[in-house]
């Protein structure tokens, strides 16, 4: 299976999309290119789709069987592995460790756990909260330190410990919102 490179976030998210049921190359573009989903966070080409499906079935992650259809070529329908199954459940329970990894892995993250269950997604909030907290504590260390240093330094310190707070903030909007959804 994998040995060498990390998986890409759009490749763990794939196997999100047949995590409740084997699905055809197709319908997973249809879902994930839904102006509701995925789509809000990066846009994938069909033809990018159909090799990352082929690169996690070669990988393992993937198993798909050939499906008849009367007049046209067989299509192929994937279902997870379970090594995928594995990888996407241990994906999907990790906060992200990195201030610029927000905006695309753990909004899909978000996605595909409050999909799967709503506690699970109140859990990854606040697993995610405690991460950013351990994040602002670490830039306000060193805000304090670079305070009489170099002005650019220090600005970007602080854009750095803002984002954190600002991320801060946004999850627990979500969080929120979440609650008085359920």
């Amino acid at each position: 299976m994998r040995a060498s490179a990390p998986f890409l976030t759009i490749e763990q998210a794939l196997l999100g999309f047949v995590y409740a049921r084997p699905l055809h190359g197709y319908e997973i573009y249809r879902q994930l290119s839904s102006a509701s989903g995925l789509w809000q966070v990066w846009r994938l080409k069909q033809s990018q789709l159909y090799a990352l499906l082929t690169k996690l079935e070669g990988e393992h992650y993937l198993t798909a069987t050939l499906q008849p259809q009367d007049a046209r070529p067989p299509r192929k329908l994937y279902a997870l592995s379970e090594a995928g199954r594995n990888a996407f459940d241990q994906w999907l329970k990790t906060p992200v460790p990195h201030g610029r990894q927000m905006r695309i892995e753990f909004l899909a993250k978000l996605y595909f756990a409050q999909r799967q269950d709503s506690v699970m997604a109140l859990q990854l909030l606040d697993q995610q909260a405690l991460v950013c907290h351990q994040w602002l504590e670490a830039h306000q260390a060193q805000d304090a330190a670079k305070q009489g240093e170099d002005f650019f330094v220090y600005a970007v310190q602080q854009f750095r410990t803002s984002q954190v707070e600002a991320f801060l903030a946004w999850l627990a909007i979500c969080r929120r919102a979440l609650e008085a959804s359920v």
